[in-house]
């Protein structure tokens, strides 16, 4: 539906304003009266005319002197003025009027149909600048979702270069990550099978195989937890990943898996020390809150280069807080967002870092629990990672 045009007639004599209406009343313009340049400014700064006819002589302020204030107004300089006059034409009102910037000088009494004529054509003009302005906005508003449509494209492009890069690597580290235990594995069983076919009794001393057989299981071990990572990453992917919370006691806990931790830690060449003096009990996973733990933990014999790992309970009637603290390398502060993204294996020691997947699942399972796993740390001065879960009733 058009929107009705707006016309303004401009003339100190109700009777003049009663007849231009008359010529001028049409179903698809609105025409508004005004008796004094000050009534008439009052309109021209509230509606967009298409076209202003104003009377030449009026009390007060006159209609050049109302034509000069519109044009020197950036809402109604552009609005058509036409002067009409009842002054004979050796007054030269007429050259005045265009010198004001009108677009026309007509003389009273006024030739209706020629009224008629001339007003057709400034609505004209007018619906054809609105359609214009209309088209501008229009194509203004396309090229700009044009726009936002091709950012978008390109967005998505990288995402999926990227996505593709990552699957890449991921496949890559995985055969990498499987093919270590799988080879040790594979060269047992041929040293069995070499001793079987070459009746070495040695192979079958009961220490030997004792020995083999906790190779075999650590490698074991080593494969199911990368596989249990993958899973893991898919069911947060899409959110179906698991969390029982029941009664759990956090001290015996963390007792537990240092203790499990502590051959490992020898190994690395460092010692693990525990503060947990109480109990603390809460609703959690207990089986996921020990599975962040062993990441933690393993992450801070992987990095703390042999240096003490410090591992501390504390609690109070809102949040359980467990510390975990090594004496490594640190982490420099742009990087220590990063270190939660999937795949990302940390610092650059040297040292396998498994799929980079342990801190991704870890914030995860935190955020899962409702709870926050966060890390201060500063390059040359070790680690801090926290992990914070709310006391809920069960």
């Amino acid at each position: 539906m058009l929107e009705r045009t707006k016309l303004l007639i401009v003339d100190d004599l109700p009777e003049n304003l009663r007849a231009l209406q008359a010529l001028l009343r049409d179903e698809e313009r609105t025409v508004y009266q005004a008796t004094s340049g000050d009534e008439a400014l009052a309109l021209l700064l509230e509606h967009d005319f298409a076209l202003a006819i104003l009377d030449v002589q009026m009390p007060g302020m006159d209609g050049f002197e109302l034509a000069e204030l519109m044009r020197g107004t950036e809402k109604t300089r552009h609005i058509p003025i036409v002067f009409v006059s009842a002054a004979g034409k050796e007054l030269n009102y007429a050259f005045k009027g265009y010198e004001a910037g009108a677009v026309d000088f007509l003389y009273k009494p006024l030739d209706g149909d020629m009224v008629k004529s001339k007003v057709n054509v400034f609505v004209a003009l007018h619906r054809q600048r609105q359609e214009t302005q209309r088209q501008v906005v229009a194509l203004e508003k396309a090229r700009a979702e044009q726009e936002a449509t091709l950012q978008a494209l390109h967005l998505a492009q990288e995402e999926l270069q990227r996505a593709l890069r990552t699957r890449d690597e991921f496949m890559s580290l995985v055969a990498h990550e499987l093919r270590t235990p799988l080879n040790t594995l594979s060269l047992e069983t041929q040293l069995r099978k070499l001793q079987i076919e070459r009746g070495v009794q040695e192979g079958f001393n009961p220490e030997v195989w004792k020995k083999m057989v906790a190779r075999d299981d650590r490698q074991i071990q080593s494969m199911i937890r990368l596989i249990d990572d993958m899973l893991d990453v898919s069911r947060i992917r899409s959110g179906k990943l698991s969390i029982r919370p029941a009664e759990t006691e956090l001290s015996g806990l963390l007792q537990r898996v240092v203790a499990d931790l502590s051959r490992q830690a020898r190994e690395t060449g460092c010692e693990i020390s525990l503060k947990a003096e109480q109990e603390v009990r809460g609703h959690w996973d207990e089986f996921r809150i020990e599975q962040v733990i062993v990441n933690l933990l393993t992450n801070a014999l992987r990095y703390g280069c042999g240096t003490p790992v410090e591992v501390k309970l504390e609690a109070d009637w809102r949040a359980a807080r467990i510390t975990v603290r090594d004496g490594g390398k640190g982490i420099a502060e742009e990087t220590q967002a990063r270190i939660f993204e999937p795949f990302e294996r940390g610092l650059d020691t040297g040292v396998s870092a498994g799929l980079g997947l342990g801190l991704y699942i870890s914030k995860q399972l935190a955020e899962a629990h409702q709870g926050t796993l966060s890390v201060s740390s500063a390059p040359g001065d070790g680690s801090t990672f926290t992990l914070t879960l709310p006391r809920t009733a069960g």
